[in-house]
């Protein structure tokens, strides 16, 4: 009882601590279960273009902050001869360019890759309530008379906002709202004039300027998002259409009525703004975020090891599924084969072959090995000499067959110095034992059942979703392992012995 449960814990404890850490590479990580997932990126540039005075130079740049469903996954700075600082504070980042010395057209540049990101999200501290605006006449009186207005007409700040947004730019305003849009400070600034009128009514608000990621490639102007607390949580309106919600793919690149750039030293002759999409593999792109999240679990990743190394960890990791797949065919199915490992490395030379001229090519070998290993066997020779001289035979029928084959044009036949010359030599005299000892009918079974559970070895090992997750997933080999231990404390009826005495079980 107590070796039972030993053995069903540590089963239980490899497999949950495998699925664990597969789980976790995908939900945190982003590590992608297939190989050919994609996801989409935008890449956002800044160019500013000044015009250099006679002493030094001061730029102050907004950089983007956290946005809801968006990651930044990595942003560059251009710019020769500048030093440059980021200060963080809170969400609030900026970038400060300086320069002793500079003349003539000078460019700097920012680009940033984002991507999606469904933990990405925005975070701002609860504001105070703010002071009343104090207007002069008659803007003061107009004031409180939109207020008065909105508020009985509206039940909480939320339809308070979207009231206030519908009268603003309606097409034909009050003339209250047609006294503000005639003052030339809030003509064609909706935002503006909102964040006043919502002051008098003392709500928290702040700007949002950003730039909504399209799919195709144009170059972009900020706009300009009206957010309101509720002493809850912030709500983004769009101040044009009151619509509630922050757009689709809309990244925010600062909060705020302040400009995007401060010059000092020199002139701000233009700020382009580009907005470009690409693509990039869901398995590049959860590991680069892996980097910039510092994931312990992402330094184990296999894709940080040379690529040489990558490529013998690809195939190595496939042996494991090609050896369970070899326990169940024995310990399950009830299929003879010539050893244990035998057909799993047979399996792993067909993936050079192709499945076909690997099963041509392997049974050519055998007969022709085992014909010679019969004449041998009259020679009387010992059993070390008798093995050498059937793997020197092995060589001798590999270089043939790939010296016909290439004299026919079948490049295939090439691919059979792949096989393992010992294991084929071990082959031909097994089967040449279990021939002479228990007859030709069980040895070409062993035979065929070792040809059928390498094919079926090879099947599975070829399959792309197979090696895509035993490549980003390692750690499912846990759960491999203790699948069999499992396996092998199965003592029950095999399939082939169910088969074999149904004629028994039939009888009352």
């Amino acid at each position: 009882m107590r070796q039972t449960l030993h053995w069903s814990l540590l089963a239980l404890t490899l497999i949950l601590t495998g699925l664990g850490l597969a789980y976790y590479k995908h939900t945190q990580l982003g590590f992608p279960l297939k190989s050919d997932l994609v996801e989409e990126a935008w890449t956002v540039q800044a160019r500013l273009q000044m015009r250099a005075g006679t002493g030094p130079i001061r730029v102050e740049f907004q950089l983007p902050q956290a946005t809801p469903g968006l990651g930044r996954l990595r942003e560059s700075f251009i710019s020769r001869g500048y030093g440059l600082a980021v200060e963080e504070s809170g969400n609030d980042r900026v970038a400060h360019w300086t320069v002793r010395r500079a003349s003539g057209q000078q460019s700097l540049f920012y680009q940033a890759v984002f991507y999606r990101d469904q933990f990405a999200d925005f975070t701002a501290p609860q504001p105070p309530f703010p002071e009343v605006p104090e207007l002069a006449e008659p803007y003061a009186t107009a004031m409180q008379s939109i207020i008065d207005d909105v508020r009985r007409q509206s039940a909480d700040v939320a339809s308070f906002t979207t009231e206030l947004l519908a009268r603003i730019n309606s097409s034909a305003p009050s003339e209250e709202v047609a006294l503000f849009n005639s003052n030339p400070e809030f003509r064609g600034h909706p935002v503006r004039l909102a964040r006043l009128l919502l002051a008098g009514a003392r709500i928290p608000t702040e700007q949002i300027n950003g730039f909504r990621l399209v799919d195709t490639d144009r170059r972009a102007q900020p706009e300009r998002l009206l957010a309101v607390h509720n002493q809850r949580t912030w709500i983004v309106f769009d101040p044009v259409s009151g619509q509630r919600g922050l757009p689709e793919r809309f990244l925010i690149w600062w909060v705020g009525d302040r400009p995007t750039v401060d010059v000092e030293g020199a002139t701000l002759v233009a700020l382009d703004w580009s907005v470009r999409r690409s693509e990039l593999g869901a398995l590049d792109l959860a590991e680069q975020r892996a980097v910039m999240q510092e994931s312990r679990i992402a330094r184990m990743s296999l894709s940080n090891l040379p690529l040489q190394t990558q490529a013998v960890y690809a195939v190595l990791l496939l042996v494991p599924i090609g050896a369970f797949i070899m326990v169940l065919m024995r310990n399950v199915v009830g299929l003879p084969s010539f050893g244990t490992f035998m057909p799993v490395l047979i399996a792993l030379a067909f993936r050079e072959t192709g499945l076909i001229a690997g099963l041509i090519l392997f049974s050519t070998v055998i007969a022709v090995g085992l014909i010679i290993r019969f004449y041998l066997e009259k020679l009387q020779l010992l059993l070390v000499p008798r093995l050498t001289a059937v793997l020197v035979v092995v060589v001798i029928l590999m270089v043939l067959l790939s010296l016909l084959s290439h004299r026919l044009g079948w490049d295939v036949g090439l691919s059979v110095g792949l096989f393992p010359m010992v294991i084929l030599a071990m082959v031909i005299e097994r089967m040449s034992i279990v021939w002479e000892e228990r007859g030709a009918v069980d040895a070409l079974k062993e035979s065929a059942g070792s040809g059928l559970i390498a094919a079926l070895a090879f099947y599975v090992m070829s399959l792309a979703q197979v090696q895509h997750l035993v490549f980003v997933f390692p750690e499912l080999m846990l759960v491999l392992l203790g699948l069999t231990i499992i396996m092998g404390r199965y003592s029950g009826y095999r399939l082939s012995e169910l088969m074999r005495f149904r004629s028994l079980a039939a009888k009352p």
